[in-house]
């Protein structure tokens, strides 16, 4: 073959695979376009986890300011608020957490001038607790809570969303390997498990 085709023909060659004779053929990006796509939906998944725990970080951090209470001591005192008075027991029920933890926030509450206790009229052995003057006052300029908000947000959701959607967070407690935490239902910056430490004072922990 004449070197003038030889030449020719490599430089069609090497122009069909988006090289050129000088630098030779350029690899396919198809599998590093796959990578890069991969990590952006991580990067998407992981941006998003860390602005729920920024969301909930940042809300305690105004519920402080404001009203100087956590956000399960501002869901116990509005629960309270809006049954009138209740048992320590009722309160549990009501918010979904252990009674040890009711009676510490109870007494975190009381201790602040926002509940008293009175027993019961009929029954003496029965303890009512319910809001002060000042309770009230501060429930009227306390910021909706957190956990409120996501509770009317997830409640407007069809049936079929709310499944998916506790499905998705179930698994990814699980990918960080958080599924056997135990844990309220509760959006607090503070934790506060099902059970107290008694060198803490019964101070949920």
């Amino acid at each position: 073959m004449p070197r003038g085709r030889e030449t020719t023909n490599r430089r069609g060659a090497a122009a069909s695979r988006g090289g050129s004779p000088e630098t030779g053929p350029v690899a396919s990006d198809g599998p590093l376009t796959g990578g890069n796509a991969a990590l952006d939906k991580l990067n998407e998944a992981l941006i998003a986890i860390r602005r729920i725990l920024r969301a909930t970080d940042s809300h305690a951090k105004e519920l402080g300011r404001v009203t100087n209470l956590t956000t399960s001591q501002l869901l116990v005192l509005q629960s309270i608020a809006d049954a009138g008075e209740m048992t320590v027991g009722e309160i549990a029920t009501e918010v979904k957490l252990a009674q040890a933890s009711v009676t510490s926030l109870v007494d975190r509450l009381q201790a602040a001038g926002l509940v008293k206790r009175t027993r019961g009229a009929a029954d003496k052995r029965k303890v009512f607790v319910s809001v002060t003057d000042e309770g009230y006052a501060l429930l009227e300029r306390a910021p909706m809570a957190l956990h409120d908000r996501f509770s009317a947000r997830f409640g407007a959701l069809d049936d079929w969303e709310q499944t998916m959607l506790v499905a998705v967070l179930q698994r990814v407690a699980g990918m960080m390997d958080a599924q056997k935490i135990d844990a309220a239902p509760l959006l607090d910056a503070e934790l506060i498990n099902q059970s107290t430490d008694p060198d803490q004072g019964g101070r949920p922990h």
